[in-house]
């Protein structure tokens, strides 16, 4: 069953989920992150972070050492630590002048990266001795603002996307806090911090929006401006796939399972592809409202909708603006909700300008998405 959640009518811009998803942050498009608790299937407001002074342009929750990092257009980061009952932040020294721009743990959660306009990206790291956050950067060969990051499962890799058209792996060792051991991967490579891996391009001409590896680390995505989802396969000789769409833009993409990719963008609605043997294929839309208007579901929520946002001409009649779709506006953002023993996503979530989160379930899709397995 589908979940709709409306926080109002200010855009969300990013979001992330305590551990055992009984809390969410999230930001609608201003400098202040709002954490929620879930009662009764429904998201009550529990408190607010205020430390930046910009808009908040991304955060993420770690899920073992329950820490929130957020980074936002003043150039800064912190990371808020839970002690006492309240939320405290510590300053990351970025060192950057231009806006932070997305934040990801990583998936050991002893660094994390920030990505920025000033072409770069901080891999950041607690120093004890000093009992601060310190940064160490990786510059080239990037010749535009990172855009979006995301970390292998060995905990060394990172992909970036950027607005110079290209998707990119590096490696981010640190003698600091990494071990010397696990760094074999199909994407070879030498683990030396700052390393380029790999540069990728789908040929066409729009920025990347958004990079994700794989569950299993074998394949990198991409979306890009030019309505095209990429993938590279390091198991197929770094083979670049590219599928380009009829579709608007997508702005956000995820992997599932180690098979298919969901895409969410400009069109307002979640798309899952197919990704396997060294193929991308189009199967079907995850909204499926526009289906069940014979039942009334969708003409009651487009009602609901246009009262809400008082979507009503002058005559009093329906402006005729409303979607077909959950989502009103742009998807920003997509997230895995849950997951299977098997590590197969079976819900994700979706937050949009609409000011709505939508929790998807996957199981509920055709028998193509149910095939796709995750080994």
């Amino acid at each position: 069953m589908t979940e709709i959640h409306p926080f109002g009518v200010d855009p969300l811009t990013c979001h992330s989920f305590s551990s055992d998803r009984s809390q969410l942050a999230l930001s609608p498009n201003n400098n202040e992150v709002h954490l929620f608790k879930k009662s009764n299937n429904k998201w009550v407001k529990d408190n607010t972070l205020i430390q930046h002074d910009l808009k908040v342009t991304s955060l993420d929750w770690a899920p073992k050492t329950n820490q929130i990092v957020t980074c936002s257009a003043d150039l800064n980061a912190y990371v808020w630590n839970y002690e006492n009952g309240d939320w405290r932040p510590s300053l990351v020294l970025l060192r950057i002048n231009r806006a932070a721009t997305c934040v990801r743990w990583s998936p050991k959660e002893n660094k994390f990266a920030v990505g920025c306009g000033a072409k770069l990206i901080n891999i950041c790291y607690f120093e004890e001795a000093n009992n601060w956050y310190i940064s160490k950067h990786i510059k080239k060969p990037n010749r535009s603002t990172v855009t979006s990051i995301d970390w292998h499962p060995n905990n060394i890799l990172i992909g970036c996307g950027s607005t110079d058209y290209k998707a990119k792996i590096f490696s981010t060792f640190l003698k600091e806090v990494d071990s010397n051991d696990g760094h074999q991967t199909p994407w070879g490579g030498k683990p030396i911090f700052g390393n380029l891996v790999g540069e990728f391009a789908s040929g066409g001409g729009g920025w990347v929006h958004h990079v994700a590896f794989s569950p299993d680390g074998n394949r990198l995505a991409w979306v890009s401006h030019d309505s095209t989802i990429s993938v590279v396969d390091a198991e197929r000789k770094m083979t670049v796939t590219v599928l380009k769409t009829r579709y608007l833009p997508f702005l956000t993409c995820i992997w599932p399972n180690n098979n298919s990719i969901i895409a969410a963008g400009h069109d307002c609605c979640p798309m899952l592809f197919k990704c396997a043997n060294g193929k991308l294929e189009f199967l079907e839309k995850i909204d499926k409202s526009v289906k069940k208007e014979a039942d009334g579901f969708s003409a009651m929520r487009k009602f609901k909708d246009m009262d809400k946002y008082n979507d009503f001409n002058s005559s009093g009649n329906n402006s005729e603006t409303m979607l077909d779709t959950i989502h009103q506006n742009s998807i920003t953002e997509l997230r895995v909700y849950s997951q299977s023993k098997n590590g197969v996503a079976d819900q994700i979530s979706s937050i949009s300008l609409d000011g709505k989160m939508v929790v998807w379930n996957l199981n509920s899709l055709s028998k193509k998405f149910s095939g796709l397995s995750i080994s």
